[in-house]
C-alpha cells in the first residue's frame, strides 16, 4: 500500500509543469549549482581539446587556429606496431588485475561479516584500508625496497636457494608484482561498498535460515551472495569502464628501461608522445581512442547485464 502511494506521488511530481517543479525545487537546485559549475569548467569545457586530435596542432596557433587534417592522426597510430604493443600491453595488466582483483573485495567483505567481536572487526577495516591511503609515489619506494637485491622477497625466496636479483627489472615478474601491489593497496577500500551491501541484508532471512538448520556456508551461498548481485553487477560495468586503465601513476613509478617493452600501457605512450616528444596531436588521438573504447565497454556490459538480469541490476 504504502510503495502503490509512493509510486502515485512519484508520477504527480513528474506530470507537474516543469515551472512548477523549477520553484518547487529551488533550493536544492542552488545546493547542486556550485557541483555543476565545477563539472562545467573542469569536465565539458576542457573537451574542446579533443579537436586537436584531427589538428595538426601549432602552440602559436592555438586549437581554434591550427590546421584540420582529419583522420590523420588516427591513421599514423593505427600504422604504428608501439601503439599496437601499447594496446597489447594495457590490456593484458588491466585484463589481469580486474580478473584477479575483482574477488578479493567480496571474499574480504564476507570475512569481515563473520567477525562478531566489534573491535578487532574495526581494527581489521583500518589496517585494510591504510595502503589505499598512500600515495604510488611513497608507495613505490616501499615495493622497491622490498623487491631489492637485499630487500624482504629475496630475502625470503632466497631460503628455497633462488638467487637474489632486482625483480622489478625481470620481464617476467614485473606484471605479477604490478597485480599482486595493486591488490594489495586497493582490495580494502574496495571492499566498504560491499560490506555496506551485506550490512543492508535483512537478518530475518539468516534467522530463518538457521531455523532451517543451515550452516554458515549454506547462508553464505544461498543468501548472501545472492543479495550481492546487484551490487557486483553494478561494480563490473563500472570496472570495464576503466579496462583502457592499467594504472599510470603505479606503473610510471614502478618501471624502467629494462621492463619497458612489457610495461609501456596507453597512458604512459600519451605521456611520452605529450610531454617527452611534444606530440600534442598524436597524444590527444590517443587518449580519445582510449575513451572512446572505454564507453563501448561500458554500455556493452550494461546492456548484457540487463538482457541477462534484467533493468534493476543495471545502471541504466
Amino acid at each position: 500500500m504504502r510503495a502503490t502511494t509512493a509510486e502515485s506521488s512519484v508520477r504527480k511530481a513528474k506530470a507537474d509543469p516543469l515551472g512548477k517543479r523549477l520553484k518547487r525545487y529551488w533550493p536544492l537546485l542552488v545546493m547542486m549549482l556550485p557541483a555543476i559549475i565545477l563539472i562545467i569548467v573542469f569536465n565539458y569545457i576542457p573537451m574542446s581539446g579533443v579537436l586537436m586530435a584531427f589538428e595538426n596542432y601549432k602552440i602559436k596557433k592555438g586549437i581554434f587556429g591550427s590546421s584540420f587534417v582529419g583522420l590523420e592522426n588516427f591513421r599514423t597510430l593505427f600504422a604504428s606496431k608501439q601503439f599496437w604493443q601499447v594496446i597489447q600491453n594495457t590490456l593484458f595488466i588491466s585484463i589481469l588485475k580486474l580478473g584477479i582483483g575483482f574477488f578479493p573485495p567480496i571474499v574480504f567483505a564476507l570475512l569481515l561479516k563473520e567477525i562478531k567481536t566489534q573491535w578487532f572487526r574495526k581494527l581489521t577495516q583500518t589496517f585494510s584500508y591504510l595502503p589505499y591511503f598512500i600515495s604510488w609515489i611513497i608507495m613505490a619506494g616501499i615495493i622497491k625496497e622490498m623487491f631489492s637485491t637485499n630487500g624482504a622477497f629475496n630475502q625470503i625466496v632466497g631460503l628455497f636457494g633462488v638467487k637474489p636479483q632486482v625483480w622489478l627489472s625481470v620481464k617476467s615478474a614485473f606484471v605479477p608484482i604490478l597485480v599482486g601491489t595493486d591488490i594489495w593497496k586497493n582490495f580494502g577500500w574496495n571492499s566498504i561498498i560491499y560490506f555496506a551491501a551485506l550490512s543492508a541484508i535483512d537478518p530475518v532471512l539468516y534467522e530463518a535460515a538457521s531455523l532451517d538448520g543451515a550452516n554458515r556456508f549454506k547462508m553464505a551461498t544461498q543468501i548472501t551472495l545472492p543479495c550481492l548481485i546487484p551490487t557486483i553487477t553494478i561494480q563490473l560495468i563500472l570496472s570495464m569502464s576503466g579496462v583502457m586503465n592499467a594504472g599510470f601513476d603505479q606503473i610510471f613509478n614502478l618501471s624502467n628501461s629494462a621492463v619497458a617493452s612489457v610495461a609501456n600501457i596507453i597512458d604512459t605512450y600519451v605521456y611520452t608522445l605529450g610531454i617527452e616528444q611534444i606530440k600534442y596531436s598524436l597524444s590527444t588521438a590517443v587518449g580519445l581512442f582510449k575513451s572512446v573504447i572505454a564507453l563501448i565497454l561500458m554500455v556493452s556490459t550494461n546492456w548484457i547485464a540487463k538482457k541477462i538480469n534484467g533493468e534493476e541490476f543495471t545502471l541504466w
